[in-house]
């Protein structure tokens, strides 16, 4: 019996089954974006690793800090990203900065998102000695806002050590104008916008809790964000092209959606001047029962991409809250802290506290603006009786605050 054409026969039919599946495979693949598995983390799902693990992310090998650190040395920015509030990743960050300081002495800058390129010349001054830490601590939340006790560390070691800070951030006025342009109109105002990242877009647009469909009402938000990101690029390369820095190396601490799969500041710097840089994310899979209410619901995107160079493994900690409230919305005005509001039944409605009213001092001592008194208002316990100082109009006044538990 002649067997060939049975075989033949059975070689068609292979090779039509194959052609067959490599069609489909196209169009699946045509069809589809394929993630990074782990939301940018191909070989080590971040959730079995165990706290404190740094994974490299593009092999999946575990190593130690220290020969984290020799690998992001070699180059000449390394993005460290943060949860703003988490204090882990604030102690991460210092970790790295204080062992590129050991490498490379008098060569490391710190690049910070918390304060404004306007800050420069401030920040110039308290790398001086030249402003005291109330005037840097209004500084910094003219610039930011409340939180300058978790990166109180990172201060004090760039100042003991003399690491110059650069602000990264667009200014307000800047920023203002931008919203009344809508960023067009002023090329020498604002930093040149690149739009077109897919994935950065995306995954922003899933963020501000839309998707394609809704680009149009989120374009504002959405160019404003590239304006912050594009102004810290812009930062950044300048620190680079200065040739006083030439042989420096900058660490940048931003917020890890901003550093994160690199669409960020990283890319958009390296478009300004080639350069070699490193991400290391610091790594939250699994928030506490008690901080279940910062988790973001965001709407999945595929991004190919890996989400960092490293992932370092933290828990999520964060300050704890004071106990004690005056029960007042507040305002820093040139005159003083104002009072916006007050709540009912609250300790400072009690203590006959009315808007309008401007806080100076407590306990005869002045209150340096919103921060200085929410910090100091922290020493306070239930019980604790206190006095503040206030005007109301042309009236100076004395009040007495007792800090009683909320009836509920």
């Amino acid at each position: 019996m002649n067997r060939a054409p049975v075989y033949f026969a059975v070689k068609v039919v292979l090779a039509t089954l194959f052609f067959f599946w490599i069609l489909a495979v196209v169009k699946k693949v045509s069809a589809e974006e394929y993630a990074v598995p782990h939301s940018g983390s191909p070989y080590a799902d971040l959730k079995e690793i165990e706290v404190g693990g740094i994974v490299h992310l593009p092999t999946g090998v575990q190593v130690t800090e220290d020969q984290m650190v020799e690998m992001v040395s070699s180059s000449r920015v390394i993005y460290i990203g943060e949860t703003h509030d988490n204090l882990e990743a604030h102690r991460a960050q210092l970790q790295v900065i204080r062992k590129l300081t050991q490498k490379f002495p008098g060569k490391v800058a710190l690049g910070m998102e918390m304060f404004r390129r306007s800050a420069q010349p401030d920040l110039d001054r308290w790398g001086k000695g030249e402003l005291s830490e109330k005037e840097f601590k209004k500084l910094f939340h003219n610039n930011w806002g409340p939180g300058f006790a978790v990166y109180r560390p990172i201060f004090d070691f760039a100042r003991k050590r003399s690491i110059p800070l650069l602000g990264l951030k667009s200014s307000r006025d800047t920023e203002t104008e931008f919203r009344k342009e809508e960023g067009a109109g002023s090329p020498d105002l604002f930093p040149e916008l690149d739009e077109s990242d897919p994935y950065h877009k995306a995954y922003s647009l899933s963020v501000f809790g839309g998707h394609e469909d809704h680009a149009e009402a989120l374009q504002k938000p959405y160019r404003m964000l590239l304006l912050w990101e594009e102004t810290m690029a812009q930062t950044v390369a300048e620190f680079l092209q200065n040739e006083s820095f030439r042989d420096w190396k900058l660490v940048v601490l931003a917020g890890g959606f901003h550093v994160q799969y690199g669409f960020g500041i990283p890319k958009r710097a390296f478009r300004r001047i080639p350069h070699a840089y490193s991400i290391i994310l610091p790594t939250v899979t699994e928030l506490p029962a008690e901080l279940k209410d910062r988790e973001m619901d965001v709407k999945h995107v595929s991004i190919p991409l890996y989400s960092a160079d490293f992932a370092w493994k933290l828990d999520y900690k964060v300050l704890p809250e004071g106990k004690v409230r005056l029960g007042v919305q507040l305002k820093e005005e040139e005159s003083g802290v104002s009072v916006q509001a007050v709540g009912k039944s609250s300790n400072a409605e009690r203590a006959g506290i009315q808007a309008g009213d401007t806080l100076l001092a407590l306990n005869g001592e002045a209150i340096d603006g919103v921060e200085d008194l929410i910090e100091r208002l922290k020493t306070f316990e239930f019980g604790d009786q206190t006095t503040l100082q206030l005007r109301r109009g042309e009236e100076a006044l004395e009040v007495d605050v007792v800090f009683a538990e909320p009836s509920n």
